[in-house]
């Protein structure tokens, strides 16, 4: 099946369940997002700045790019005039850098909070405990150019559905709790991003209002030139 193709039967699924498509587009070329495009894509998901900050430059402006990568302070700036969303905030020190360029940039960027789900020692993502302690803090309170849309997480590459279904109930959980004490009258605070080609359907039963599909849309990655930040 082609892109186009690939990408309709997602959508079609996806959207029936009221939730967004973020197409990940990492490591494939510019053409095979245009294809994408082409076929009613809107919002495309990337990992690494540099590869983000190329595509971008190539393809139409209203396309909506989320960074959906671990992200280093010092690469904010790269992706500051542009991001529609930054998935991937795990620190106080990451969202202060957020901010000042979003500043200088004269825009305020929506972000998620990255939470820790997954029983892998190899994910990112704030623990229960750390979210809350940010969301009290004076300096969170300072902020006054980012915009905290919701949560994400990444659940256990495992083929346990009993497993996967508990993440995606903690994050739920988690996400009402953060709601209902420090979002109650904020309607932007909406987003509950999880689920990935293995376990979207799972995601998607649990509330996820986003999932994050790649390969089953793209295949085979393509690029193989730029290395982890």
């Amino acid at each position: 099946m082609s892109i186009a193709d690939n990408l309709l039967k997602y959508k079609k699924e996806i959207e029936q369940s009221s939730a967004k498509l973020v197409a990940v587009s990492k490591n494939n070329e510019a053409s095979a997002v245009l294809e994408a495009y082409d076929a009613g894509q809107r919002i495309f998901g990337e990992n690494l700045v540099q590869e983000l900050v190329e595509k971008q430059a190539q393809l139409p402006k209203d396309i909506q790019w989320h960074l959906i990568g671990h992200l280093q302070t010092n690469k904010v700036k790269y992706i500051a005039p542009f991001i529609s969303l930054i998935e991937s905030v795990d620190s106080l020190k990451l969202l202060q850098e957020i901010n000042k360029q979003a500043l200088k940039n004269n825009r305020v960027i929506d972000c998620l909070l990255q939470i820790y789900i997954a029983d892998e020692e190899t994910k990112f993502g704030l623990g229960f405990d750390e979210v809350i302690e940010l969301l009290r803090s004076d300096e969170f309170q300072k902020l006054q150019n980012i915009r905290i849309r919701g949560l994400m997480g990444i659940a256990t590459n495992t083929a346990s559905e009993l497993q996967l279904r508990a993440e995606f109930q903690e994050l739920k959980v988690l996400f009402e709790g953060i709601k209902l004490t420090y979002f109650r009258k904020d309607e932007a605070f909406s987003e509950r991003s999880m689920g990935m080609s293995a376990d979207y359907k799972i995601a998607l039963e649990e509330g996820s209002t986003m999932v994050r599909i790649g390969t089953n849309i793209f295949g085979k990655r393509k690029i193989k030139h730029f290395k982890a930040e």
